[in-house]
């Protein structure tokens, strides 16, 4: 419950909601109106006495401006100064009672032997805790149980006009009216029924029991020691405070109203605050996007051209593959653009294949990029290393071997943290200054590496060429979380092949120009962290 809601009940409760009318007949007549109902119960034997009934009432101390003495006259005639138990000052013309002066029942049900084995389609309702809020009854998921099992708990059966009330769990203290035309049911242990004399009051004190005060009450006389809980004996002694009948209508109508009003502006908030919460992860990713399609700084014309460190990164290919140090990808292709009629006009993309086979993938590229850019799939730019688990034998806290790495158990803002396994027996390795990224559920995530690791089938390590810088590409796969989730299959596992992985177009800045965005990035991602944590 908000802050605002709170305030408006508490209020209520006190007296201080709206203005008492002098014309109103004082709430003592209605509770001596109350004491004569429950004689009537107990005369036809409908209830039991009450031993143990008690009258609360209060007398002037001395001096007019000075607060009343409360009194209570127990059932053997015995007087004592209740005074200290008062919560708070009420109007002249409100009273105090307990609730077990008010009620005709308070008590809770049990569950049938046999538990969720006895629950059927159709019969009685059976009311649980998760049926059961402050704003009424919700009965999407209720159980049913057999009229037969019932009717051996007819203490428990529930009518139109009682409220109900969580007593254990998370949900205490939860608080419901049952409705005219609800028809009947019945209830477990974790739910009490308070069954008032005057069903004409149950709107206040369903606005009683959901308030500050009782909720704070309930908290503070809970039993049990595996399991909160609120006892029958406890409830039954809750002080409520009574206002005359004619005032608790108006009470009640200027409730509906305010928290009527509350609720909009809690939405709004809530909105609000997810808006917020959300904002900084939002402008992380426009800053990342924008950096990726060459829009966060200003092109220079004297940086040298991508297709230049393009014609660097497939020489040294050649040399590691050559040397052994990586595999000839036999699909490698090479991207370029030719103009189209016009000077104004979009390129036209083309992909030549391994085999010499040329291809227009023009509907392939996402968006524009500046002239001096590239495009280009990740497996012919990077060296892409899929992990690969070894044997589980191998893995051990020892810290003899080398680090291994699962999955991103140990991902931290951009680099990895030390794990505390290792494996004498490496798979494959991640070199240092690689980027690792998530190919198994959470897909999309990465992590840079700053010494060599094995790594395993949840990861794999992009390895930047001829000097691109790992920061940038960092920032890049950042910007690609989304586009790996969205190609991510797999039933047990979500996954990416390396297939996709190799196959993913991205666009290549020169290389002059990927340390000034990196640069600015961290520039607007730090101001970014000072609009979070100002939040904390």
């Amino acid at each position: 419950m908000t802050q605002l809601k709170k305030s408006i009940l508490q209020a209520a409760v006190q007296g201080k909601l709206i203005s008492q009318d002098p014309a109103d007949e004082p709430a003592s007549a209605l509770l001596v109106r109350i004491r004569a109902e429950r004689k009537k119960f107990e005369k036809t034997g409908k209830i039991k006495k009450d031993p143990k009934a008690t009258i609360i009432y209060r007398a002037p101390r001395d001096g007019e401006d000075a607060p009343h003495t409360f009194y209570e006259r127990l059932a053997n005639g015995t007087v004592r100064d209740i005074t200290e138990e008062i919560p708070f000052a009420i109007p002249e013309s409100w009273e105090w009672a307990r609730l077990k002066s008010l009620c005709t029942k308070i008590g809770s049900g049990s569950t049938p032997t046999g538990g969720r084995t006895v629950y059927k389609n159709s019969g009685i309702k059976f009311i649980r805790s998760q049926n059961v809020y402050n704003d009424g009854l919700l009965l999407d998921n209720v159980a049913y149980i057999p009229e037969s099992i019932n009717q051996r708990r007819l203490g428990s059966f529930v009518y139109a006009n009682d409220i109900l009330l969580n007593i254990t769990g998370a949900s205490i203290g939860r608080c419901a009216i049952v409705p005219d035309n609800f028809g009947g049911a019945n209830i477990n242990q974790h739910v009490m029924i308070i069954r008032l004399c005057d069903p004409g009051i149950n709107s206040l004190i369903h606005a009683v029991l959901i308030s500050g005060y009782i909720q704070n009450l309930i908290m503070g006389v809970q039993v049990g020691v595996s399991r909160e809980g609120l006892s029958a004996t406890k409830l039954m002694e809750f002080l409520i405070p009574l206002p005359p009948l004619a005032e608790q209508h108006r009470i009640v109508a200027r409730l509906k109203e305010l928290l009527a009003r509350a609720a909009v502006c809690d939405a709004a908030e809530k909105k609000l605050t997810a808006l917020d919460a959300a904002f900084p992860a939002r402008l992380k990713k426009s800053i990342l996007r924008a950096a990726v399609q060459g829009k966060l700084i200003s092109q220079d014309p004297a940086d040298e051209p991508a297709s230049a460190l393009l014609v660097r990164i497939r020489a040294e290919r050649k040399k590691l593959e050559k040397t052994g140090k990586i595999k000839k990808d036999p699909k490698a292709t090479i991207i370029y653009r030719a103009p189209r009629d016009g000077e104004d006009a979009p390129h036209t993309f083309y992909e030549r294949l391994a085999n010499g086979t040329v291809r227009d993938i023009t509907d392939e590229i996402p968006f524009a990029i500046p002239e001096s850019w590239e495009w280009a799939r990740l497996g012919d730019v990077f060296n892409v290393i899929m992990g690969q688990s070894p044997d589980g034998k191998s893995v051990s806290e020892s810290m003899h071997g080398i680090e291994f790495h699962q999955g991103k158990v140990f991902f931290g803002t951009s680099i990895i943290a030390k794990s505390n396994q290792t494996t004498a027996e490496p798979t494959k390795i991640a070199p240092a200054g690689s980027v690792l990224l998530c190919v198994r559920a959470p897909v999309g995530k990465v992590n840079m590496t700053d010494r060599e690791l094995c790594i395993g089938r949840g990861l794999c390590a992009i390895q930047p060429l001829a000097g691109i810088s790992v920061n940038f590409i960092f920032r890049l796969l950042e910007a690609y979380e989304n586009i790996f989730i969205k190609q991510a299959t797999g039933t047990t596992f979500i996954a990416v092949t390396g297939e996709v992985v190799k196959k993913q177009l991205f666009p290549l800045p020169p290389l002059a120009e990927q340390h000034r965005i990196v640069q600015r990035i961290e520039e607007l991602l730090a101001r970014v962290h000072t609009l979070d944590v100002g939040k904390t």
